[in-house]
């Protein structure tokens, strides 16, 4: 089959699949948000449904402080004996963590910490007689923390109830030269043993190289065709496609999810959404697996999503930083409202900013909402960590938009016109303007305040500057409302998209 790309659109990196029956679950990568690591589910392999998370308590990921680009990195999700498992990689946090659980949207255990695994990208495997594998690429961390090296490939027999690892980690494989070898899944397909692994890193160089064995301990010999997938020095729209994970279609054939970039601009160089999960048909020859390289698929319509707040709890798509949303969510003072109180000391700089945020998943995309601002000061913000944001907040008095790039900001500012309790504030993101030879960058950013003469400008901001390039982010935007201080209070936020065509 050829499934539609992107697959999952937005933030949602480093995809694992897994197939239970004639459902389909795939995980992905959460990093600093809560809740941590989605599950998504389809019966068809083209319809996808967020059904929960993995991490929704803030005890199961060690969070509270953990560094950006630290979290959970690159789950491997499998259904073994009755159960669900999920295994992760927690980096600054406790470390490498299996999870298990009776059905995918969970609940899921508070999560085993493993004993005597050092890396990262865990993936977990049996074979026919029960016993565990835990592949991973392994590290070792140098002087002070900062700096790391590479040992390729590793693997463990592993008891999964405790998580101890039951030998010294072996050597498996280390690809074909290229930087990086991480991201191992093991399969045991028609009594051969394949090892895919990811290599040359997550930006453009990023690749996909596949070994095999007879015995799931090695040893492996390399595909002759490898790396099988790389979008490396092509002009394919979609690049750095790589950390793949197999699966069977209901057809029999077969398809690797994986994850990939959009760069626009003139020299393709920004992702305003980051790594996307896409996915590509794949055949068999002679017993490797040769792979499509990855198409995007036409642009759909627009899309249209508004949230009214009349639930008794938020939907699975909002995010929070380092937080639990519901511990920010309040739900019931004000029927129908979302209410939000800051502590006064956090803004969009801060590690735990009282934010709560989706995905952006269009390249065009409107994010409007209406905010009673009388007892307090926020608004709404696309952000890609505290140092690369854009924000448009008001107070009873003025309205201000911000923009946060590195270690520069700045502000604009006016009066507030109108009632604060119904204010109208909005983020848009359109394709940039064409300058010279081409669009320099990947989009414009609106930052804009609804008045009687209709929506009013505070800001036009390059996109360049909250793009995954620029943040050096492995997250993508996450766009939504904030507060700052005192109470806010929001009636509805309407999400619009669609992508450029």
């Amino acid at each position: 089959m050829n499934p539609p790309n992107p697959l999952i659109p937005g933030f949602n990196p480093d995809p694992s699949i897994c197939r239970v029956g004639d459902d389909y679950y795939i995980a992905c990568s959460s990093f600093e948000y809560l809740p941590g690591i989605p599950i998504y589910h389809s019966r068809n392999l083209t319809d996808w449904t967020p059904i929960g998370h993995v991490a929704t308590r803030a005890s199961q990921l060690g969070l509270h402080d953990v560094p950006t680009l630290g979290g959970a990195w690159a789950p491997t999700l499998r259904h073994h004996d009755g159960r669900f498992w999920c295994v992760v990689t927690d980096a600054n946090g406790r470390g490498s963590v299996i999870f298990t659980a009776e059905r995918p949207e969970g609940p899921w255990s508070d999560g085993t910490p493993m004993q005597g695994v050092s890396g990262i990208d865990p993936d977990i495997a049996w074979d026919e007689d029960g016993t565990c594998y835990l592949t991973y690429s392994g590290l070792v961390f140098n002087g002070d923390g900062t700096d790391m090296t590479h040992l390729g490939i590793q693997q463990v027999r592993l008891d999964p109830e405790s998580g101890k690892a039951l030998e010294e980690p072996r050597s498996l494989w280390s690809g074909t030269g290229l930087m990086f070898p991480e991201a191992p899944h093991l399969y045991h397909i028609d009594g051969t043993w394949y090892l895919v692994i990811a290599e040359g890193g997550t930006e453009r160089g990023h690749a996909v190289s596949v070994a095999r064995s007879t015995r799931p301990d090695g040893p492996f010999e390399g595909c002759p065709a490898n790396p099988v997938l790389s979008a490396r020095s092509t002009d394919r729209p979609v690049q750095n496609t790589g950390h793949g994970d197999l699966v069977q279609c209901p057809d029999g054939s077969w398809i690797m999810v994986l994850l990939g970039m959009r760069p626009r601009g003139m020299t393709r160089a920004f992702s305003p959404m980051g790594r996307e999960t896409f996915a590509s048909p794949l055949r068999w020859v002679e017993g490797w697996p040769v792979i499509e390289p990855v198409e995007l698929s036409p642009a759909g319509p627009t899309v249209r999503i508004r949230d009214d707040f009349e639930a008794d709890s938020l939907g699975p798509e909002w995010l929070s930083v380092r937080q639990e949303p519901n511990a920010l969510a309040n739900l019931s003072d004000r029927p129908g409202w979302l209410r939000l109180t800051a502590d006064g000391t956090a803004d969009m700089d801060a590690l735990r900013p009282c934010f709560l945020g989706r995905r952006q998943q269009h390249e065009r995309v409107g994010v409007t909402a209406l905010f009673d601002i009388r007892e307090g000061r926020g608004g709404l913000s696309v952000r890609m960590d505290e140092w690369h944001h854009y924000d448009i907040e008001a107070d009873a008095e003025t309205v201000c938009a911000r923009g946060r790039t590195g270690a520069l900001a700045q502000t604009w500012e006016r009066p507030l016109q109108g009632d604060a309790a119904r204010v109208e504030l909005r983020i848009t993101a359109e394709p940039a303007p064409k300058h010279g030879l081409g669009r320099l960058g990947p989009d414009v950013v609106r930052l804009s305040v609804r008045t009687g003469d209709g929506w009013t400008d505070l800001a036009v901001l390059d996109g360049r500057y909250v793009a995954a390039e620029t943040a050096a982010s492995f997250t993508g935007r996450v766009v939504g409302m904030y507060a700052t201080q005192g109470t806010v209070d929001v009636d509805w936020l309407l999400y619009e998209g669609r992508d450029n065509g």
